[in-house]
């Protein structure tokens, strides 16, 4: 006989490289961390000095101005707002508050909604790719290889190439998933859970009989003072 704890049943605990869900969340939360946080430094830079980084509309090849102020101060925010939630995520990992990963669960899911949106207009709309291509700026590298190739072939590499990306997603989303429940469980519980290899029970026996059987039983003798 063995004791279980109720956490570590249902679910795996382990990730990528067999290392613990809560050291895969930990590390996932960092690495968006640092990619937001290079992502900030250069919207900011972008912010204070805008001629560096100005992009005519010859250039884009279209009549539109690129990241003016509005699209730029909304860029910061939402920046911000992931490294709140990544850092968040990292920390109720580190001291095991399942409640500080929802946020980032939440954004995780939204992500893959997004992604899963992308694949579906590409399967309902190929031809909304070659329009898409057509609209790039004309230096763009290898637009002209990618206007050559089959337009079949273009939406199944698409496609593939999206697979792809929505599985590892949809991976590192039960990571994280596994990390919550894992703590939860932890925080929730310290109740043990005893396997048995055999399935036999005890059974206590009927009233009826246990009360005859008492009453057949010899009376103690009396008790004498000494």
């Amino acid at each position: 006989m063995k004791m279980v704890a109720p956490w570590t049943r249902f679910y795996s605990n382990s990730c990528c490289l067999c290392c613990h869900v809560r050291t895969g969340t930990i590390l996932l939360g960092v690495w968006y961390l640092i990619l937001n946080a290079v992502v900030l430094l250069i919207l900011l830079s972008a912010l204070a000095d805008p001629d560096h980084y100005h992009f005519s509309s010859s250039e884009l090849g279209g009549d539109f101005e690129f990241m003016d102020d509005a699209n730029m101060c909304i860029a910061i925010a939402i920046s911000v707002l992931m490294i709140l939630i990544c850092a968040m995520a990292t920390y109720g990992a580190y001291k095991q508050r399942a409640a500080w990963i929802i946020p980032f669960f939440c954004y995780q899911i939204f992500d893959f909604a997004l992604n899963t949106l992308v694949a579906v207009t590409v399967l309902v709309y190929p031809n909304s790719i070659q329009e898409y291509i057509r609209q790039l700026p004309p230096d763009f590298p290898y637009k002209d290889d990618i206007m050559s190739v089959n337009p079949t072939c273009l939406v199944l590499i698409i496609l593939l190439f999206i697979s792809i990306i929505l599985a590892f997603k949809g991976y590192l989303i039960s990571c994280v998933w596994n990390c919550y429940r894992y703590i939860n469980g932890r925080n929730s519980s310290d109740v043990l859970v005893y396997v048995t290899s055999n399935d036999s029970t005890v059974l206590l026996p009927p009233y009826d009989d246990a009360t005859v059987n008492s009453a057949t039983k010899e009376p103690p003798p009396p008790y004498v003072s000494a």
